[in-house]
């Protein structure tokens, strides 16, 4: 369990490092913050070009979310993580919306999706840069 933990601290760090060397301004929530903004709602599909896990980040706070990355873990039958990816999500999350989301997987037992990183927005567009929470 704490080998676990540690991985995935290690793997937020290191994707947030990414993400902002690229020029964002990601910042790491806790995850009760992000289950409080957030809801997922997602399923795997099989489809021409292969597997890919699809659906719908709801934002349920009172401000918009853009920039925003989901980190797709595959899990193994003991529900270990035996590898990850991210996606992005394509333009804003609406406040009390949702946006789709897509991404090409390659087989796994099971898959878990979860927010990786994001920006707030203000109201008129402008940039909110990553406020906390």
């Amino acid at each position: 369990m704490r080998n676990r933990m540690l991985r995935k601290i290690a793997a937020l760090t290191v994707a947030a490092f990414f993400i902002g060397a690229a020029g964002g301004s990601a910042q790491i929530y806790a995850p009760q913050s992000l289950e409080r903004d957030f809801r997922l709602e997602w399923q795997v599909m099989h489809g021409k070009k292969g597997l890919a896990v699809e659906g719908y980040v709801y934002n349920t706070a009172k401000r918009n979310a853009e920039h925003m990355s989901l980190q797709v873990e595959r899990l193994d039958g003991n529900g270990q993580v035996v590898g990850s990816s991210s996606v992005g999500v394509i333009g804003r999350v609406p406040m009390n919306a949702r946006a789709y989301f897509k991404s090409s997987v390659p087989e796994a037992v099971n898959y878990r999706v979860q927010v990786l990183s994001f920006d707030w927005t203000c109201d008129e567009g402008g940039g909110g840069g990553g406020g906390g929470m």
